[in-house]
């Protein structure tokens, strides 16, 4: 019999159990080209790995750049952005890359297109500060889809 989580999950047309509907925040292409990586569709090892060392790693840079936001370290707060930004493209996590992309921006004494110069350092901070509640959020929401993907009760 399966579990509640198996049950509510789809079969892609390849026979895949398929990730369940995220909206804008998972680019279901992108992380299928990740899924189809794993030997095994029921161990996802492969994947499992990348996406749980994911979590790790967005975990302990929210908690640096929290502590970079004390210090008003503009330009660190920066490359962590860049930094998170591009674990998340490679997950197709698009809100969760889209938001650090900000972080890097206002990082850089930019707006959140990073188009227009922004010298007001403690804008700067505020906004980063915004962004990166905002993107904790986001993070959360995908990493509870994800982790009922890999079949974890949360």
């Amino acid at each position: 019999m399966a579990s509640r989580a198996e049950a509510s999950e789809e079969r892609s047309e390849n026979g895949s159990i398929g990730l369940p509907d995220c909206g804008d925040s998972l680019d279901p292409m992108t992380f299928e080209q990740i899924l189809e990586m794993d030997d095994d569709e029921d161990e996802r090892e492969f994947s499992r790995s990348i996406v749980y060392g994911f979590f790790e790693q967005a975990e302990a840079t929210f908690r640096k750049m929290e502590v970079l936001l004390q210090k008003g370290d503009l330009a660190a707060l920066s490359a962590e952005g860049h930094f998170l930004k591009g674990s998340s493209a490679t997950l197709g996590l698009n809100k969760v890359k889209d938001s650090c992309e900000k972080i890097q921006h206002f990082g850089q004494h930019k707006d959140e297109t990073g188009t227009v110069e922004e010298p007001d350092n403690a804008l700067c901070l505020s906004r980063i500060q915004k962004t990166l509640d905002a993107v904790k959020i986001e993070y959360a929401e995908v990493e509870k889809v994800l982790r009922r993907f890999y079949h974890e009760h949360v």
